[in-house]
């Protein structure tokens, strides 16, 4: 049976809460209890592992990757990232930021094999876990193995465990949402735990800008802070009509997350089929320049998703509205995995031009890469789509 926290009331079970609830309002029907989720981020998986296996590599800025002028950083050490060089970021460019920028290619059997490891642990306390890669998850322990009453105990385990069994460090955030649990994982990263309990929630929302909500990447970032949407207050303020006028279906997930709700389950093993991104924009685009622009923004929002979670696609889709809500989509299925965020760009707007006259004005522009593959029997294909030769 599981507790839930009533603002004024503190932890009440659900039945109490279920009589409680028809008493007041006369329905049957109660609101869902508070979950207990835990988000576990592994502090710089890839580079670690590295510096783990490799002595030498330890205090070193240390890059997983390629370092010819096509390659890509999958990873980078702390110290690395003391430069500012960070995953899918160019060779040449974290090169630049970090002349003593030290390349190690990757090799993903290892990190496959200590990512077992680490959900091994998290399997003696949940069945309940939602792997987004290698290096993180979702845990959903309002019911777990060993009977604990506390999610913040059972962070605190697991990081010991795996600390203990891999040498490696990991960051926690626990809190009653995903939303609110990535968050707090990385509040004190690395090697570190925080908890937004539900009092916590809307205050700590309110205070973020919304560049550090997850989900709302850069471009999206922008598209807020031009409607004067700095914050999570600044959202909040926003009411739904508003927020799903400019950013559609996705206007009701913001309009949820700025007041510290998300309703959305952990999912065990749930299979990855695609990776996409779209943009609704408040003026129309109406000219091949502006379409392209928009849509190498869309590629390198997907391929930055692909080169931090190691997959690979070989059909490649956009999805176009025009102004009057019109939706078009567009596929291409290749031979080999898309080799990079240009290439991708350059199939979206070979697709694009197939689809409407850009005269006519594109209200949306997304772009998607499916056909995922992430197997050994695709390792080559990994490392050209995340780190290019070298």
């Amino acid at each position: 049976m599981y507790s839930r926290f009533v603002p004024g009331q503190g932890f009440a079970r659900t039945s109490d809460l279920g009589n409680r609830s028809r008493r007041v309002t006369g329905e049957d029907q109660q609101p869902p209890p508070i979950r207990k989720i835990i988000h576990i981020d592994m502090d710089a998986f890839y580079a670690s592992v590295e510096q783990r296996d490799n002595p030498e590599l330890r205090g070193l800025p240390v890059a997983v990757g390629g370092a010819r002028a096509r390659g890509v950083v999958a990873a980078a050490s702390y110290e690395a990232r003391r430069f500012g060089v960070r995953s899918a970021m160019p060779s040449v460019t974290a090169l630049r930021k970090c002349p003593d920028l030290v390349f190690v290619r990757p090799r993903f059997d290892v990190y496959r094999a200590v990512s077992a490891q680490i959900r091994a642990i998290f399997a003696r306390y949940t069945p309940l876990i939602e792997p987004l890669s290698l290096d993180e998850a979702y845990l959903d322990v309002t019911e777990n193995i060993p009977g604990i009453a506390s999610a913040t105990a059972i962070a605190e385990a697991i990081r010991a465990e795996i600390k203990a069994e891999t040498g490696l460090t990991a960051s926690a955030g626990v809190s009653y949402n995903k939303f609110l649990a990535k968050l707090a994982s990385d509040y004190r990263k690395p090697d570190g735990l925080f908890v937004i309990t539900p009092a916590m929630g809307p205050g700590f929302v309110e205070s973020l800008p919304v560049g550090r909500f997850h989900g709302i990447g850069p471009a999206t970032t922008a598209r807020m802070n031009s409607l004067g949407i700095l914050t999570g207050a600044d959202l909040r303020a926003r009411d739904l009509a508003f927020l799903e006028s400019h950013f559609g279906k996705a206007g009701r997930h913001y309009h949820g997350i700025s007041r510290g709700i998300d309703h959305r389950r952990v999912e065990p093993d749930r299979e990855r089929k695609s990776i996409s991104a779209e943009t609704t924009y408040d003026n129309d685009l109406t000219s091949l320049p502006a379409v392209e622009a928009a849509l190498g923004e869309l590629a390198d929002k997907v391929w930055r998703h692909c080169a931090r979670h190691g997959y690979s696609g070989r059909t490649v889709t956009i999805k176009v509205r025009d102004p009057r809500f019109n939706d078009v989509t567009r596929s291409r299925t290749l031979r080999d995995p898309v080799g990079g965020a240009a290439e991708l760009q350059a199939i979206a707007m070979e697709l694009f031009l197939h689809s409407l006259p850009v005269e006519a004005g594109i209200r949306l522009l997304g772009v998607g890469l499916a056909a995922l593959t992430d197997g050994e029997g695709d390792e080559a294909r990994q490392l050209r789509l995340a780190l290019g030769p070298g």
